[in-house]
């Protein structure tokens, strides 16, 4: 059988592009090599403006996975002794990716996708038809998407060719704790930070938190030490209960957004990963997910080539997301300031929060 479309990746944008793609109309396979549902490393931060898709890709009996999430109108970034304090308007919400991936690879399959979980793509041949290559089957789609995350056999040389000097880590668990902050906070420190929020878990636990880092390997290589990094982070933590074991990936490379790999369309964290202090990484990855099926479903109707479908892709990428790019680099570029020159303009922040909201605004 030719499939009208191959995802790589069934994470949030792959499965976001699957799905759009199948209510089109087009013969849609999703591969995936890992076991559904599972733990991710990721700040679990689902923002306003990608609440709505969610819910639109969400099978029906998976939609309260966004009207029961617990949400954030706030934003707290303790640095430097300041604590810098912002809107979140419209609120965020606290989705884990244990639900999220299940809901979205569950809703893949009621909208007649053809998923395969715990198989491996070995190899990917053509530049359109292409020829999917697994452990144990041949597969065909007239047109292909990356959606590996942020490293892969996928991941293009120029990006592998970054990876050198300071390795990054992330890292990631849930806690209890009593009376949780209806906060994001946000807790940096030399070589890193750590975000936290609540989460929804089964049962509708609002006492549940999500704490994830990221955080330079030669400073910390588990959470417990991270926590001891920031003495605000230290005493708030002294009082959590761990819910699940923690999980950790690496390498984390930053590096401009690549959506094309020749005719392969990138989306999510593959065409680029972003700073996870921005918040937007499950946003983006849904919103790039569904950019791409809409730009090849042209394609899938022989209304233009593959070329022209993936030129269209590449353009409305950096149109439509390109911004949020730019605005984080320019933050974690204020970031990396010596803390003699920093100080100055955090207290600036800390007297004006509406500079503040306005950062908060230009990253969404």
């Amino acid at each position: 059988m030719l499939f009208d479309l191959a995802i790589i990746g069934g994470g949030p944008a792959g499965c976001a592009a699957a799905i759009v793609s199948a209510r089109s109309g087009a013969r849609v396979l999703l591969l995936d090599r890992a076991k559904f549902p599972r733990h991710k490393v990721c700040g679990e931060f689902v923002s306003a403006e990608s609440l709505s898709l969610l819910q639109s890709l969400l099978a029906g009996e998976f939609k309260s996975l966004v009207t029961r999430a617990p949400r954030s109108s706030r934003a707290r970034i303790f640095l430097d002794g300041k604590i810098l304090q912002a809107q979140i308007n419209p609120p965020a919400a606290g989705i884990t990716r244990f639900q999220l991936d299940s809901a979205l690879w569950n809703s893949c399959r009621e909208s007649r996708v053809k998923c395969q979980s715990e198989n491996s793509v070995n190899a990917v041949e053509g530049l359109g038809p292409f020829r999917i290559i697994t452990r144990g089957q041949v597969f065909e789609a007239r047109a292909i998407i990356n959606a590996t995350g942020r490293w892969s056999n996928f991941t293009s040389s120029a990006v592998r060719s970054q990876v050198n000097g300071e390795k990054w880590l992330g890292l990631k668990a849930h806690f209890n704790q009593p009376l949780a902050s209806r906060s994001v906070d946000l807790y940096f420190f030399s070589g890193g930070y750590c975000g936290v929020q609540r989460v929804s878990l089964a049962g509708g636990n609002e006492t549940t938190i999500n704490a994830c880092a990221m955080v330079r390997a030669d400073l910390a290589t588990n959470l417990a030490d991270v926590l001891t990094q920031n003495g605000s982070l230290f005493e708030r933590s002294r009082s959590w209960q761990p819910c699940t074991e923690p999980v950790t990936t690496s390498p984390l490379v930053f590096h401009e957004p690549e959506p094309l790999q020749g005719n392969m369309l990138q989306v999510g964290d593959a065409a680029t990963f972003v700073d996870p202090f921005i918040g937007d990484g499950i946003s983006l990855a849904l919103r790039s997910g569904a950019l791409a099926a809409e730009c090849l479903a042209a394609f899938f109707r022989n209304r233009c080539s593959l070329d022209q479908a993936s030129a269209q892709y590449r353009y409305e990428y950096f149109t439509r997301l390109g911004s949020i790019f730019k605005a984080s680099s320019k933050i974690r570029s204020l970031l990396s300031w010596p803390k003699v020159v920093r100080k100055p303009v955090l207290s600036v922040l800390a007297r004006t929060p509406f500079i503040t909201n306005q950062i908060v605004r230009i990253t969404r």
